[in-house]
């Protein structure tokens, strides 16, 4: 993959359709050359951050994905485009605990068009096998 490609990905804000969030950021994760742990570390991240989005039931409406490739990391922005979105999204300290473990940096914040969203960056910490 060249530097700064970008995978885009909508998907209903349903379980079942959320689970391709996590198989495409595995994915990208594996052809950077992130170890299997920085690869898991990333699926729980997507998987809690899509889950502040959504919350534990199905929501009528759809969660854009984008994934933004580099050399050693990946950047992904979801937004929750829903017709019910009028709470800002919010992290239990738990949430924070484990994010703050597994990725390099995340914010959730609602942007300027009222959706809620998340950012999260995951760098790869080991040299890629050649």
């Amino acid at each position: 993959m060249a530097a700064r490609d970008e995978v885009r990905l909508a998907v209903p804000a349903t379980p079942e359709f959320l689970r391709l969030a996590r198989v495409t950021a595995s994915g990208i994760a594996s052809r950077l050359g992130f170890t299997i742990d920085e690869v898991e570390d990333l699926r729980l991240a997507i998987d809690e951050l899509c889950f502040v989005l959504v919350g534990n039931k199905d929501r009528d409406g759809s969660v854009e994905l984008h994934y933004r490739i580099d050399r050693d990391q990946l950047d992904v922005e979801g937004v929750g485009r829903f017709d019910d979105d009028e709470t800002d999204p919010m992290l239990t300290a738990f949430s924070r605990q484990i994010l703050g473990a597994l990725l390099d940096d995340y914010d959730v914040y609602r942007n300027h068009g009222g959706h809620s969203c998340f950012r999260l960056t995951k760098r790869r910490h080991t040299e890629p096998e050649p």
